[in-house]
Parts: structure tokens; sequence; C-alpha cells
């Protein structure tokens, strides 16, 4: 098929070079010198006239006492309040003698605020979520691991500051399955790294925007577009926000994402339905009119089928003189919000796929936006098991722009680049790897990282994301607890570093214990997944291989191509009435019981927002 390119006369006679808004001010002066102005004012020639101060030498003494007492009085104050801090600062340390035998220190020093490191891909669940609440079967690529992850804040386990540019921390836990009973065993990878966070800043931008504007697109943010065609619609809109299309929410998306440029980056937009469009060509923010491009995006409408390739392929055209860019000062990124449902051109994962990691070897990396409950995850997590690439989802332009705004930054800049761990022990072997942003995670004993993105860290040291967690299946009963763990990865430049720890897990210390609240919270919430993950195969397929009850406890899943089949072709995704068996409904009722009891030790509010979700299944109808 020959595909068709064209330019759209925005980018000739709208787009004049210079910024349109520019003001030119002049400056001057009529100003008086100001010796004449005091000359020439009779108030500032006169003497001003002075009173003599008679004050007896015993006032002045009790003025010079009732001073040196009040001093005394705020110093210690300041000592009292010094030392209440420093109390409270040790109290909120994990203390732990499980774990370790290279650190034996009982606190964390104090260190200056650094931000952490997160995985690529998944960047949140929301499609799960908004399917849920809508009454809509989701389907098992819309809840992930590292993007549950990434909702969260946890403690990594970080003991020292670092010279290295990444510097992993070990914890380790026992911990009981809630339904089996079972104890299983877990350490978690502490994502670290060394810079600060007020020392860190992006690279400026070579940025390509691509835009869905096919028909899929016109339908409402809480719809199915391709449920029209089998003559009915399940949505559950209940306000006028709730009822934009997905195209108008595309395109305050990419508004929003246009404010959280500077002067020095560049910027093209690129359209696609049955072919694509150059918008803009690219060109540096300074020299573009930012309002009348907001503007000419605001009017976009969606028509057409999705050749989600001849968009890509035109994205890649235009940073094709921009490839070879310095690393140290610019980033090369294509941008893509879409629904993800190709049906014209090439819509085969292998291709798409293929072009991505191309892309990526050159150092040109891709973000995906998706838009609407039935944004295709699926095809997603397929084509983007690929170094600097992640996605997230929109939920409403509100939501988007507060994420952006403190997330548009850590977004565009990959950092650490093929991450393996090798783990050697006597005692154990990797069983499951959960949170790593690909899916070919694991071979035998080596977890396998993409990318590692910069996070933001709390006030507290926390890190947004921060965290791999690793299931370990015992070999012998011998278990002198020795576990060898050899990293090595690459930076922004290809540089390759390496490092080496010995841990200690001792698991016969006691029958359950968790060295932080951070493995505490990465093993609640991959329980979670794991119990929603085979819920939506046991549903979809009726295959009691999926069911989970006292005997299996909550099984890990592994995806298969059974759900495939209750999908319209291969990517124009229908919806399905969401539905609970009996049998789910007890299984969520037990982990609604395990989240609500685990979180009396972790304190952490964020976890309500899974309990939002369990009691919303435990009461379908």
């Amino acid at each position: 098929m020959k595909e068709s390119t064209k330019e759209s006369s925005y980018t000739q006679n709208d787009y004049p070079n210079g910024a349109s808004n520019k003001n030119n001010t002049a400056t001057g002066s009529n100003k008086v010198p100001y010796q004449k102005l005091f000359s020439e004012n009779p108030t500032f020639n006169k003497k001003p006239k002075t009173k003599k101060c008679n004050i007896s030498k015993k006032t002045l003494i009790l003025i010079i006492i009732a001073i040196i007492l009040i001093l005394i009085i705020l110093f210690i104050i300041a000592m009292l309040h010094i030392s209440s801090s420093k109390t409270k600062s040790l109290s909120n340390q994990s203390f732990s003698s499980h774990s370790f035998s290279y650190e034996t220190a009982n606190y964390a020093p104090q260190m200056s605020k650094y931000i952490g490191l997160s995985t690529g891909g998944a960047k949140d669940i929301n499609n799960f979520r908004e399917n849920i609440k809508n009454g809509y079967f989701p389907i098992s690529t819309d809840i992930t691991y590292n993007g549950l992850f990434y909702d969260y804040y946890f403690d990594t386990g970080r003991k020292t500051e670092s010279e290295h540019l990444f510097s992993p921390s070990y914890s380790c836990a026992i911990s009981k399955d809630p339904i089996s009973l079972r104890k299983e065993y877990y350490m978690t990878v502490g994502l670290n790294s060394n810079i600060k966070e007020s020392d860190f800043q992006r690279k400026k931008l070579n940025l390509i925007i691509v835009i869905d504007n096919s028909d899929s697109m016109s339908s409402g943010f809480y719809s199915y577009y391709y449920d029209s065609y089998l003559y009915y619609n399940r949505s559950t809109t209940k306000s006028e926000d709730d009822k934009k299309s997905k195209m108008e929410i595309a395109n305050e998306s990419v508004n929003i994402l246009i404010d959280k440029l500077k002067k020095d980056d560049r910027l093209g937009i690129v359209l696609f339905n049955s072919d694509a469009e150059v918008l803009k060509k690219i060109e540096l923010i300074s020299e573009t009119d930012i309002n009348k491009t907001k503007m000419i995006i605001s009017g976009i409408e969606a028509d057409g089928l999705t050749n989600f390739e001849a968009g890509y392929d035109e994205a890649t055209k235009l940073l094709e003189k921009y490839k070879n860019s310095d690393k140290s000062e610019y980033e090369n990124r294509i941008i893509v919000i879409t629904d993800a449902m190709p049906n014209y051109g090439s819509t085969s994962p292998n291709d798409l796929f293929s072009k991505i990691k191309n892309n990526a070897n050159q150092g040109t990396y891709t973000t995906f936006i998706g838009v609407g409950v039935d944004f295709n995850t699926k095809l997603i997590e397929e084509i983007n098991d690929v170094k600097g690439a992640n996605y997230y989802s929109v939920h409403n332009s509100k939501e988007f722009k507060e994420r952006m705004g403190e997330q548009f930054e850590y977004m565009v800049t990959p950092l650490v680049f093929d991450l393996n761990l090798d783990l050697k022990s006597d005692d154990y072997n990797i069983e499951m790897v959960y949170g790593s942003d690909s899916p070919n995670k694991q071979e035998g004993n080596i977890m396998k990282v993409n990318t590692l993105f910069p996070s933001k860290s709390s006030e507290e040291g926390e890190v947004k994301g921060g965290i791999i967690l690793i299931k370990l299946k015992q070999k012998t009963e011998k278990n002198n607890g020795k576990i060898n763990l050899e990293v090595s990865y690459k930076d922004r430049n290809g540089k390759e570093y390496s490092n080496s720890q010995t841990i200690t897990f001792d698991k016969n210390k006691e029958e359950e214990f968790y060295d932080n609240t951070g493995i505490r919270k990465a093993i609640i919430l991959t329980r979670y997944v794991n119990i929603l993950k085979n819920w939506i195969l046991y549903e979809r397929s009726e295959n009691k291989v999926f069911m989970i009850g006292p005997n299996t406890g909550i099984v890990d899943f592994f995806y298969t191509e059974v759900e495939i089949t209750k999908l319209l072709g291969e990517h124009e995704r229908t919806s399905v009435k969401l539905e609970v068996s009996a049998e789910y409904k007890e299984n969520f009722k037990h982990v609604k019981e395990y989240i609500l009891k685990e979180n009396k030790e972790i304190k952490d509010d964020t976890l309500n927002k899974e309990i939002e979700i369990l009691d919303m299944l435990i009461k379908n109808e």
C-alpha cells in the first residue's frame, strides 16, 4: 500500500519565524538628580531638632539584664527543638536485624534529599480503575505491577549515600499468603540514585507529538467506540465533563504538554488517521506562536481509519536531522497520544515494535499516552518492551495536568539502561520478578530491566515506584542465607557500570518478618495484582485453572492468549459487562481484610484506592 503524506498549510503561513507574542519595551528617564531634589527642598536643608534623652543608670542596668534573660530563654527553646527533632528522626527509622551482613548501622544517616529511580513501561493503572468504576470488564494488561507500584511511595531500604548513578539497596521478608497461609520468601531491589533533587535538570528536548485523530477518537471518553458496531452502549457517564470525546481530551492533553516546554526545546506535531499529516514542522519553542498552536490543536476533529504506522513513520522523519544531537545536551522523544486501535496500514505488533526499537537504538525514545476506557493496553504492552519507553493513561485533563506538573521532567529523561541483576546463592533461586518493565524480566537467576527513569522522593525519603520485588524459592534445607548480587547497567552515553553486594537472608529469625514498610507494601500490592489478573482470566475463560483458593493461595499470574478470544478483531476492543462470580467475591473479601490489616502497620492512605475497587467488585450485581 502506498502511504500518503501531506503537509498542512499551517506550517507555511501560520507559523512565522519568531514568536508573535514578543514585546519590545522602550525605557527612558526624565528623573531629576536626587542631589537637586534634596537641595531645592527646604525641608532637607533644615537641621533636625534633637531632644536630650535622660536614662538613669539603674534603669539601664535593668534593661540589659532583661535582654540577657530573653536571649537565654530563646537559646533554651532552640536547644529543646533540636533535641526533639533528632528524637523524632530516629524514631521514624526502620530497625532490622534480619537481613544484611554488609550493613551494621541501626538507622539511616541524615542525608540530602535525593531523587530515586523507577522502571519504564506502565506508569499507572488508570485504565483498569476507570473500567471497573464504569461497569466494564477490564483485560489483564490494564493492570500491571510496575504501573501500580508507580502509584505508591516506597522505603527502598537505603542506608547510605553513594557516588554511583544507580546504587541498589536490598531488603528481605518472609510473609504468609493470606489465603493459603503458606510462608513465602521475598527480597526487594531499592532503586536509588546519587542525584540530588536540587541538582536535577532535564535535557533540552527535540520532541514530536503524534496525535491520533482517527474516527475511534470521536467516541465518548467513558464509552467503547466499537460497541456502536454491535448496537449497544454501556457508558455510565453522569456529567457534562464525562461526556467529552477522546479527541477533546487528547487535544487538551497536548496543550498541557506544550506548557511544559522551554524556549530551547524544539516541537513538531503530526496527525494520523488513514494517512499522516505534518501539522507543525519542528522548530524551537522560542520561534513558535504558542497561542496559535494551541488554538489549532483545540480544533482538531476525528475522522478516518487508524494508520498508526504512517503517523509514527512521519514523526521519525521529522527527527531524522536531530538523531545525532549531542546526548549531553538534547533528548529526542516521540509522544504518541492514541487509543491504540490500529486498523489500517501495518497493524502487526511485531512491525510496530521493530520501528520503536530501531528508534530507541538510535537514541529516539517513545512515550504513549492512552486515551479512553477502551485504550488497548494489550497492544501497548507488546510494543513497549523497548529501552527508554513508557506509557500513561489519561483520565481527565485536570488530573493529567496535575500529573504532568510533577512528572513531565522525569518522564522524558531516561537515566539507566539494560540493567541486569545476577543472583547467586546455594540456597535460593529467583522464582518471580514483579515491577520490571520487561516481559522478559527473568532468565534463570538474572533479573532484567530495560530502563530506569528518575522518580520523585518524599520528605521521608521514600521513592515513587522506587522498588522491584523478587520472589525467592528455597533450594535446600541447609540455608546459610548467603546471597551474592551482581548488578550491571549502562548510562545514557553507553558507559557500563557494575557492582556487587552480599546479603544474608536468615529465614529462621522469625516466623514472619519485614525489613521495612517498603517490602511489606510491595508484597501487598503484588498479591492484589495477582488475584485481579487471575480473576480476569477466570471470568473471561471460565477455566478453573485461574480459580484461587486455600489449596493454591494467590498464585502468580502468567499471561495467556485465552482472553484475546473475547476481543473483536486484532486490536478493536469492545466492552464486556462487569461480572464477578460468587467464588471470587469471597476471595476479594479475604484480600480486603488482608490489606486493611496490613495497612495498620504501613499507614498508607493511598491503599484506600484499592479498598474502593475491591468494594465495587464485592458488591457487583
